[in-house]
């Protein structure tokens, strides 16, 4: 009977969420997470497996492809809102754009150092925001705009659509004079696209 190779070797071409191994065998390395003690492929690459280590990571093909990370700072759109996250579609990792898509809740309690009453009076859709991930629980990346150099950095009025100017904490329309509440960086209106 002729020998069969060992299915996992490194130089294996995987693309994200493809199985790796099992967190009894192997370390998750660069490219891969884990999920209920399985390993998979975070990004598309060519497999290295570390046999003396026991470590598994991924080799990405495609060089200088981003993924944001915990301790990222991150600018993204806010697509909705729903009852105490904002979803953010994160376009731009540092000053680098994105080519892929990636997706970020922002929750109510991470949005500012104090208090805030609704996730309507930190940003509604639309609206451009510089945000920093905390987190990348079950493969969603958690934000916090709680920084003073992070917050809302472009918002068009609710009611005409005109951009907003900042006015102390706030951000009022210079055009039918609408007050809004925002959670407004340090560079509102100076960093935007």
């Amino acid at each position: 009977m002729p020998k069969t190779r060992s299915k996992r070797q490194s130089g294996q071409f995987v693309v994200p969420g493809a199985p790796l191994g099992v967190i009894e065998e192997f370390t998750s390395g660069n490219g891969t997470y884990v999920e209920q003690g399985r390993i998979y492929a975070k990004i598309s690459g060519r497999t290295l497996l570390d046999l003396q280590n026991k470590t598994v990571s991924i080799f990405p093909l495609v060089h200088g492809a981003r993924v944001p990370k915990v301790g990222s700072i991150v600018t993204g759109q806010v697509l909705n809102l729903q009852n105490k996250t904002a979803v953010i579609r994160i376009f731009e990792i540092g000053k680098e754009q994105l080519s892929g898509v990636f997706s970020g809740l922002l929750y109510i309690s991470d949005v500012s150092r104090s208090y805030v009453d609704s996730i309507h009076d930190a940003c509604k859709p639309g609206d451009i925001v510089r945000a920093k991930v905390i987190s990348e629980k079950n493969r969603i990346f958690h934000l916090s705009t709680a920084d003073k150099n992070l917050g809302v950095l472009y918002a068009l009025c609710s009611q005409c659509g005109h951009v907003l100017q900042q006015k102390r904490y706030k951000v009022s329309c210079p055009n039918c004079g609408n007050l809004e509440k925002r959670q407004i960086a340090i560079e509102y209106g100076k960093a935007c696209v």
